[in-house]
């Protein structure tokens, strides 16, 4: 038995990777089932565009990126739920010259390393994504990336892992791990003790603060809080998914327009604040002044994980049978499918794809390597 705590895309996407692997699998979760930051991103998948903060990290995400249309297609097929997966690239745009030196050197760059990019002119940046025009004068086309619909994910993959024979149980009023001095036990909720092999922590931002961990066990992962808005637009005003240099906009098949992101040390505040929306606001307004009379319908606030050096954790933890996923920070829906793949090959004690040694949840063990980032 695997007891997987938390059921976001990471929590998700690894019981069903399990299940389809043989395993029996349960996930628990003290809040709803795809929920939390999985719930409330954008569904960016933007490896190129984010310019990850190590090697080992790039490989994992290009890696992701590589798998997710098997995956989507995976999990429509057992759900019945289409995630509205587009890799239609992503369009960086210079609104500045310094944004326009700086991003012609990121597509050269790229362009040397076998990633599909090019630099577009102002007409040619128009042309293509026509709400872009007004201050634009260039922009970095990112050509195999895209978003998918990261609320349609998490209500896909629930329904597929419960049709493979997962069971979940959401709204747990609380969740606690047992162990002795050498390994894990199973896992006490309200509803009573559950013994298990291996207990998984996907708990996103939540992850450290899990009952019943012994101290040496504990990740030290970090809440930094995220609001967003949407806007109703007119299908089609934008084409594809935009970043400028202080946000991003998602364009949603359901006419909406999704604006993020801001990114806040602030504990576990989600509130969506005035300060907040203005700063959103005033972010997307100058890059595309186009949108101004758009209205505002939507506002909201998550929490994404935070790591200490900006890599995400993936392994097995300082005590028996303990494994962690989380520390995704702004690449959790877009990293689901390979850290599914890779800690499901962990925990079956096969080789990975990509080196997990720098992923390892005890590689920050030693306080003084603590902002130190794998190569």
């Amino acid at each position: 038995m695997i007891a997987i705590i938390g059921a976001g895309l990471i929590g998700l996407s690894l019981a069903y990777e399990l299940t389809r692997r043989g395993g029996e699998v349960r996930v628990f979760d003290v809040g709803e089932a795809g929920g939390a930051a999985s719930w409330a991103g954008a569904g960016m998948l933007a490896p190129d565009t984010e310019a990850p903060p190590s090697s080992a990290m790039q490989r994992l995400c290009a890696l992701s990126l590589d798998r997710y249309p098997a995956f989507v297609k995976g999990v429509r097929a057992d759900s019945g739920i289409d995630p509205r997966l587009h890799l239609d690239g992503i369009l960086h745009i210079a609104l500045t010259a310094n944004d326009s030196e700086r991003l012609r050197a990121r597509v050269a760059a790229s362009v040397a390393e076998g990633i599909p990019a090019r630099w577009l002119t102002r007409g040619e940046t128009v042309a293509l994504e026509p709400s872009a025009a007004g201050n634009v004068i260039g922009a970095a086309l990112f050509k195999r990336e895209g978003h998918v619909d990261n609320r349609r994910l998490g209500r896909a993959l629930r329904a597929a892992c419960e049709r493979q024979g997962v069971g979940i149980s959401a709204h747990c009023g609380s969740i606690a791990i047992e162990s002795d001095a050498r390994r894990v036990r199973g896992l006490r909720t309200t509803d009573g003790f559950l013994a298990a092999d291996v207990v998984v922590n996907a708990a996103g931002a939540w992850a450290s603060m899990i009952d019943g961990l012994p101290e040496h066990a504990r990740v030290p992962v970090h809440p930094v809080k995220g609001q967003m808005l949407a806007l109703a637009m007119p299908r089609g005003l934008v084409r594809r998914a935009l970043w400028y240099s202080d946000g991003y906009v998602v364009p949603r098949d359901d006419g909406r327009l999704l604006v993020g992101a801001t990114v806040e040390d602030v504990g576990f505040d989600v509130r969506v604040t005035a300060d907040g929306v203005r700063t959103l606001l005033d972010a997307v307004l100058r890059a595309l002044p186009a949108l101004r009379d758009l209205a505002l319908v939507e506002t909201w606030a998550g929490l994404r994980p935070g790591s200490a050096d900006g890599l995400p954790y993936i392994g097995f933890g300082a005590l028996g049978g303990y494994a962690v996923a989380t520390g995704h920070f702004r690449n959790g829906i877009l990293l689901a499918p390979a850290t599914a793949t890779m800690l499901a090959d962990i925990i079956e004690g096969k080789a990975c794809v990509v080196e997990p040694g720098p992923f390892s949840p005890q590689r920050l063990a030693d306080p003084g390597n603590r902002m130190t980032v794998p190569a």
